[in-house]
């Protein structure tokens, strides 16, 4: 189970609206909002790297923010263990 996305319940598809039944007041703020964009110059590189359920879960259960966590836990260990 995903924390930071869980499955939708009977109850949230239940309560759902779709765009076009908010009021238009919201529809004309939310067309509105942009993204933040790209960024000048990245600084993360999308990769795909397989870790093992235990420290998946443990990074996780530290609830949102976890990739950020991991990656500084990573950087830690660079420190002590050079290339």
């Amino acid at each position: 189970m995903d924390n930071d996305n869980p499955e939708w319940t009977d109850k949230d598809f239940k309560n759902a609206v779709p765009f076009s039944a908010l009021p238009e007041s919201l529809q004309t703020k939310l067309r509105g909002i942009k993204g933040r964009g790209k960024q000048k110059s990245p600084t993360k590189v999308s990769t795909t790297v397989r870790f093992d359920s235990d420290v998946l879960d443990a990074f996780r259960a530290t609830g949102r923010g976890w990739q950020a966590r991991m990656n500084e836990a990573l950087k830690e260990w660079l420190k002590d263990h050079a290339a």
